[in-house]
């Protein structure tokens, strides 16, 4: 037996954890190795003195203080968890969330005239300023975006004005649909998301 092998089998010795063949293969390199017979009593020796030891008894309620002073476990935000149960929910709203910031992002871009319908050959343009003359039909919707409308003649559907102004109707003006004012970002939002719903049940 090595002398760094009767070391490692000293201290399981000791502890009573060595099998009975290693015990006889070391109790005869200690009776063959003076050097390891000294560390072997130099070892006996400090754990015959530590048994002897008084057992000190922990004061008490020391194991709770220990884990009093560990730092807690740190909890989900009340919010992650409620998104951790829906997600479905979650999901629309992150959605109608970023739509909101596009349309009031648009709402805030877009400053120029803009004029829609099947039907403009029969209106007249002014700046800042759309006409639908005296003696003109105009068929079909007219949507006016950042503008001001004057109806002097005839429009058969709807007039809808964003961010603009209705000039009141003259004595020879008719609009057979419905007039609708949008001068909100939240009004122009729904109109545009009602316009894009409408588009999806008419394409189906």
């Amino acid at each position: 037996m090595k002398c760094n092998v009767a070391v490692v089998f000293m201290h399981d010795y000791l502890d009573g954890d060595l099998a009975r063949e290693e015990a006889k293969q070391l109790q005869e390199h200690l009776g063959q190795c003076p050097s390891c017979y000294a560390r072997y009593e130099s070892l006996e020796r400090t754990d015959a003195f530590v048994r002897t030891l008084p057992i000190e008894k922990a004061p008490e309620h020391l194991a709770d203080r220990i884990m009093k002073s560990l730092p807690s476990p740190r909890r989900p935000a009340a919010w992650t968890s409620w998104v951790r149960r829906h997600p479905a929910v979650s999901a629309a709203a992150i959605f109608m969330v970023v739509m909101l910031s596009s349309f009031v992002a648009m709402w805030n871009q877009d400053q120029e005239l803009s004029v829609t319908g099947p039907d403009l050959e029969h209106v007249v343009i002014e700046g800042n300023k759309v006409i639908v003359p005296e003696g003109q039909k105009f068929s079909g919707d007219l949507t006016v975006v950042n503008g001001d409308v004057q109806v002097l003649g005839d429009l058969d559907g709807n007039l809808t004005v964003i961010d603009g102004n209705v000039s009141p109707l003259a004595s020879t003006a008719h609009i057979a649909g419905e007039i609708k004012t949008i001068d909100r970002a939240v009004d122009w939002m729904w109109y545009k998301v009602s316009s894009w719903f409408g588009t999806l049940a008419y394409g189906s």
